[in-house]
């Protein structure tokens, strides 16, 4: 027998010697010391079940024949154990290690988003984008330019997981590498749809809205591409109307032009960009209405853009039991009276 096979041969037998002479609770605390040095050692159930008969067969040589039998039984209930154990421990551990890596790819996700403040005079803003798993599917953006124009986004890949989230960082660069300041909305949609048409499998395509706010004549600029309509609040009528917009998805063709449609915005207006995480919530297996959303952010619209869009976000996920069964982002920007 191998010197540490032996060892533990005996430290067994004396340990199982000492319990069935006193039966005391620090002989049972002996036990629990040797399973973790069972576990050091990589033992098996099998092995562990194997040693105990051969020790308890030297201890007491004259067992029942049924004991014995009995024995040879929990040994191959036992192998087969240990083979489902370690299977399902390899497992747990890809498991562990599939985790880790999700948990670094959504933090690295979360550095694609904008981080800096909106510093324009006159202007409110707020933004809110919650995934409903480790990994989201939305994403939004916006920039300030040299000359006053502020750019929004919403956008929403369709798919989940990591080949979402690449998806995302490609929006992105793809994004920063166009010359926004330059460009009204239907230009831009169209230039990035080349790039996803170009990039992406033909089983994924992203819906995206996009505006453009020129805070010098006060005019919202905005096209889509198959996104969620939003919405635009006019204050001297105490009025939502929802922001339509007709357009291809970004990525089926890449020979695609889209509509701009432009809103003249006066004091106290402000206009909502929202993913279809926000107007899929259900509640008792229903969709939410569309106007119980605009009830919603009319209820905060006297606070801070950012506080309506945290108030509004809390009540929707009290109303799904505080489970989301979709990435949630809702952006608003409003101009001060």
């Amino acid at each position: 027998m191998e010197k540490t096979k032996l060892s533990m041969y005996q430290l067994y037998k004396d340990m199982l010697d000492n319990y069935l002479k006193s039966k005391s609770e620090h002989a049972l605390y002996a036990a629990q010391q040797f399973s973790k040095e069972m576990m050091e050692k990589d033992m098996s159930p099998e092995e562990m079940v194997s040693l105990h008969m051969s020790v308890f067969q030297e201890m007491v040589p004259e067992l029942p024949e049924q004991v014995v039998d009995s024995f040879d039984l929990l040994l191959e209930v036992m192998i087969g154990y240990g083979l489902a154990y370690r299977e399902h421990q390899s497992l747990k551990d890809r498991q562990r290690q599939l985790e880790s890596e999700l948990n670094v790819a959504a933090k690295m996700q979360q550095t694609l988003l904008p981080d800096e403040h909106i510093d324009a005079s006159g202007i409110d803003f707020g933004v809110i984008s919650v995934p409903a798993g480790k990994m989201s599917g939305d994403y939004y953006h916006y920039i300030q330019d040299d000359h006053g124009s502020i750019g929004l986004a919403v956008a929403d890949v369709i798919g989940k997981g990591v080949p979402a989230a690449m998806c995302m960082s490609m929006i992105k660069y793809a994004m920063e590498s166009i010359p926004e300041e330059r460009l009204q909305p239907a230009g831009l949609l169209e230039s990035l749809n080349r790039v996803v048409e170009r990039n992406i499998d033909s089983n994924m395509f992203i819906t995206m809205v996009y505006g453009s706010y020129d805070t010098r004549n006060h005019r919202f600029y905005y096209a889509g591409a198959g996104h969620e309509p939003g919405f635009y609040y006019a204050a001297a009528q105490d009025t939502f109307e929802e922001l339509t917009t007709k357009g291809l998805v970004l990525g089926l063709s890449q020979k695609v032009t889209y509509d701009e449609y432009v809103k003249d915005v006066q004091p106290g207006d402000f206009f909502v960009l929202l993913s279809d995480g926000v107007t899929e919530c259900r509640t008792e297996g229903d969709f939410i209405e569309r106007e119980q959303i605009t009830d919603m952010i009319r209820k905060y619209q006297h606070l801070p853009a950012q506080d309506i869009v945290n108030r509004v976000y809390r009540d929707l996920e009290k109303m799904q039991d505080f489970q989301l069964r979709d990435d949630f982002t809702l952006l608003i920007l409003r101009r001060n009276v």
